[in-house]
């Protein structure tokens, strides 16, 4: 792929964005302003080894992962995941004052510790940048004070509490981060009831013809890729709306159809449970009886 980079190290970030070396091998804060890409290319695509946290204002490239894009002119909060690919592209014709931090974090400084495994919980290294945490100035001064909480700890003489201590900064901050994500949920209700109703009119499409039958039941992926959302946000989203997930929905929309079909038709059962997207129906006969408490059988029985 074209203008296609892998940042291996912290380092190696530092050198391409005409940055001083780090001073921590594996851990960095740096100040964005002081960010120069190269300015001789329309549009850099990376991919990175490290976890980054950005903290960017009136920034001129626009970021995006595939099809989706951002423009970062308000102070807004992302996260990237190692192995996931971003894409900028440049604006030369804008000057910008862009401002801001951005905090990289190799997986080797997280080592031995319980934020190892933990990190992979939060899911907001799984949203898209365009689903960018919009902070008040209030989060947003929080939000820099453990930055640089971080920066004041690996400039220190490193001892045997210093990475126990950044570690709980870290953790601090992404605990902070879904706070704030919880908050910016509730107060987007409007918007996020209408990715309700629009995620309603697309199980209905796939549910109400032959789409289930011939291409099997829609997957996570492919109704959040419809709805041009991430996974994990469409899931965190409707989870602060509906107290249910992506998956749990689909299944809901799943059985509401089993149960209609089970009622007002002489359709047998295999025959249902693949109309329904079912290879077998003794997968579809097990997720009816988790979901309902009865077999199919017992269900249509209950109509006679």
């Amino acid at each position: 792929m074209k203008n296609l980079f892998r940042f291996k190290s912290v380092s190696e970030f530092h050198s391409y964005s005409n940055l001083p070396k780090p001073e921590h091998p594996l851990i960095s804060l740096i100040d964005y302003s002081k960010v120069s890409y190269p300015t001789d290319v329309g549009e850099i695509k990376w991919i990175q080894d490290f976890y980054s946290i950005g903290l960017k204002r009136n920034v001129s490239e626009k970021f995006n992962y595939g099809q989706q894009n951002y423009d970062f002119d308000e102070g807004v909060l992302s996260f990237v995941a190692p192995q996931q690919t971003l894409n900028i592209q440049i604006n030369q014709a804008v000057k910008a004052n862009a401002s801001g931090w951005l905090v990289l974090i190799h997986p080797d400084f997280l080592w031995n510790t319980p934020l190892a495994t933990s990190i992979k919980n939060y899911a907001f290294f799984g949203y898209a940048v365009n689903e960018a945490l919009f902070l008040s100035e209030k989060e947003e001064t929080n939000i820099v004070a453990l930055f640089k909480n971080i920066q004041k700890e690996y400039q220190s003489t490193i001892d045997k509490f210093s990475q126990n201590i950044i570690i709980s900064q870290i953790e601090l901050l992404l605990n902070y981060a879904e706070r704030y994500y919880e908050r910016q949920f509730i107060t987007r209700k409007i918007t996020n009831h209408h990715i309700l109703t629009k995620l309603e009119k697309r199980l209905d499409y796939y549910f109400n013809n032959s789409e289930v039958a011939a291409n099997g039941i829609p997957t996570v992926s492919q109704i959040a890729n419809d709805l041009n959302l991430s996974p994990n946000y469409l899931s965190s989203t409707l989870k602060i709306i509906s107290g249910q997930s992506t998956q749990q929905h689909i299944q809901n929309k799943l059985i509401e159809k089993a149960k209609e079909k089970l009622s007002t038709t002489t359709l047998s059962i295999s025959e249902i449970a693949f109309e329904l997207g079912f290879e077998h129906s003794a997968s579809f006969s097990k997720l009816f009886k988790k979901k309902t408490d009865s077999s199919p059988i017992e269900f249509r029985q209950s109509f006679n």
